[in-house]
């Protein structure tokens, strides 16, 4: 899936692919958000992108980072709100269908 805009996107980072991948799992069970892409940042660094309304993407940044904190290391996370459209050509390069 594509991110074009209007919807708020929210990221979570971690050091390695199963923290990211547990994050992923609680991100997508804790509220109506979608997985739209995954970076594989370089020095095991993996991001997990999810879109949906603000309050839902909040929800699931929350139980994802403690998720993957749990199990490994957070390195990061944050939620955008709205991010202008031009952002999904940044964090598009692995889409993901739903």
């Amino acid at each position: 899936m594509r991110y074009h805009g209007g919807q708020a996107l929210g990221l979570v980072e971690t050091v390695g692919l199963v923290p990211a991948l547990e994050a992923c799992d609680k991100m997508l069970k804790a509220s109506n958000v979608k997985l739209i892409s995954y970076e594989n940042v370089g020095s095991t660094l993996v991001t997990i992108m999810v879109v949906g309304d603000v309050a839902a993407v909040e929800a699931a940044v929350e139980a994802g980072a403690r998720a993957a904190d749990a199990i490994g290391k957070l390195t990061a996370h944050n939620v955008m709100p709205r991010p202008i459209s031009s952002v999904g050509d940044m964090v598009s390069v692995h889409d993901v269908d739903n």
